[in-house]
């Protein structure tokens, strides 16, 4: 008779321990606490509870080079970290079984033989799924239990805490997902209104030429720039630029590309000394990998010449009447590598019926279904099939062109273009 009231007592006082820890998870539950807190209350009740030397929550990932991660592990004392042959046998078996697995002497069981002798201080373990309608999306592992071995009853209270945690971490983890995309969203929004302010708000007005420049943003916002200067009644700066890296880093490069090029330029220097300066003042602040493309020229209006540098950007194209092609080539490397390079100009003359083009990759670079590229063939025999209409209008037939070329596929990168006719 005593001894069936010690058993019931005891049966009681756990009862008793399981609804507390319940407890506990129910109200983590219903709180806005972060994946990382509620796993770490979870492994932290567990320890205590069950009498372990540590525990881990290992979610899965949708990555094929690493499909696990150990998201959040407790020490209950001084340990060695579980052994990684160990966790990836372990997180491996339980992906093709997913049921629980209670062991109390790994060295002699044949499911893990192979990494028994690198297990150090891990002796038995216990691992339960974490599955969310039935899918796995993790799990949960005690490592070591204090005196004897894991039994049934500790398989049942974690079997239960499994059931009660997974859709709470998943949440959890959705949630924290969803504000990183937000996050990214905002960043891109702020991107593109800084992008959309440094643009031109109009085309220059010149008597003896047709001057137009479009650029239309991808949803992924990038660093295309184009501006027009003008530098005094005579001459007009005219440059297109194309900023690496994406998001609010390329808008910012690019706000200060501008603000450099527009002082020197506006200090009357001439094209090469400009770009030489911009290079060096852009250096010395640009983090390594990060680089820009510049084209930049200055229009003489009187007498009708065209001096250029290229700083490693897309060549422009400069169509005669008569349907020649030349390239504008000259100038140097790309803006941000070594501060200390002078570039070269070349200054070209400009006649009636010439049609100058300046582009961005985002339009010969562009994609279809069949992976090919729109190319410079395709833009160059755009330009000649169309060189008589007006500036306004080819830049929207190239634009409208490389979106038909596309066919079903995003716009990959930002379509930038400035056309200028004699």
């Amino acid at each position: 008779m005593k001894g069936n009231l010690e058993q019931e007592n005891l049966r009681l006082k756990r009862a008793v321990e399981e609804l507390s820890i319940l407890n506990e998870l129910s109200i983590a539950i219903g709180s806005t606490m972060k994946v990382e807190e509620i796993t770490k209350l979870i492994i932290s009740r567990c320890i205590k509870r069950i009498g372990v030397e540590q525990g881990a929550v290992t979610l899965l990932k949708e990555d094929r080079d690493e499909p696990f991660k150990t998201f959040v592990r407790v020490i209950d004392k001084k340990q060695e970290d579980i052994p990684y042959r160990l966790g990836m046998s372990l997180s491996g078996w339980m992906l093709k079984n997913q049921k629980p697995l209670l062991i109390n002497d790994i060295f002699t069981d044949e499911r893990f033989s192979k990494v028994s002798l690198e297990t150090g201080k891990i002796k038995s373990v216990l691992s339960v799924p974490l599955k969310v309608k039935n899918k796995m999306i993790g799990l949960i592992s005690l490592f070591n239990k204090k005196g004897e071995g894991f039994t049934q009853e500790d398989l049942r209270l974690l079997s239960i805490i499994a059931i009660q945690s997974a859709q709470t971490i998943e949440n959890a983890r959705l949630y924290e997902e969803e504000r990183k995309l937000l996050d990214l969203e905002e960043d891109l929004r702020t991107a593109w209104h800084i992008q959309q302010s440094l643009l031109p708000k109009e085309n220059p007005v010149i008597e003896g030429f047709e001057i137009f420049g479009l650029s239309i943003p991808a949803k992924q916002v990038g660093g295309d720039y184009y501006d027009f200067i003008q530098i005094d009644d005579s001459r007009l700066g005219i440059a297109i630029a194309d900023v690496s890296g994406k998001g609010t880093s390329a808008a910012l490069l690019m706000a200060n590309l501008q603000a450099s090029l527009r002082g020197q330029a506006l200090m009357s220097r001439n094209v090469k000394e400009t770009v030489t300066k911009v290079n060096f003042m852009l250096s010395r602040f640009m983090d390594m990998g990060k680089f820009i493309t510049l084209f930049y020229g200055i229009l003489d209006i009187k007498n009708k010449t065209f001096t250029y540098t290229n700083a490693g950007h897309n060549f422009p194209f400069l169509l005669d009447k008569d349907g020649n092609i030349k390239r504008l080539e000259k100038g140097g490397i790309v803006l941000g590598t070594l501060d200390n390079f002078v570039y070269e100009e070349e200054t070209v003359q400009l006649k009636p019926g010439d049609l100058l083009l300046l582009y961005t990759d985002g339009i010969t670079e562009a994609m279809n279904e069949e992976d090919e590229m729109f190319e410079k063939e395709r833009l160059l025999e755009l330009l000649k099939d169309n060189q008589e209409i007006s500036t306004q209008k080819l830049s929207q037939k190239i634009v409208d062109s490389v979106l038909s070329f596309q066919g079903t596929l995003p716009q990959g990168d930002d379509m930038t273009l400035v056309l200028i006719k004699v």
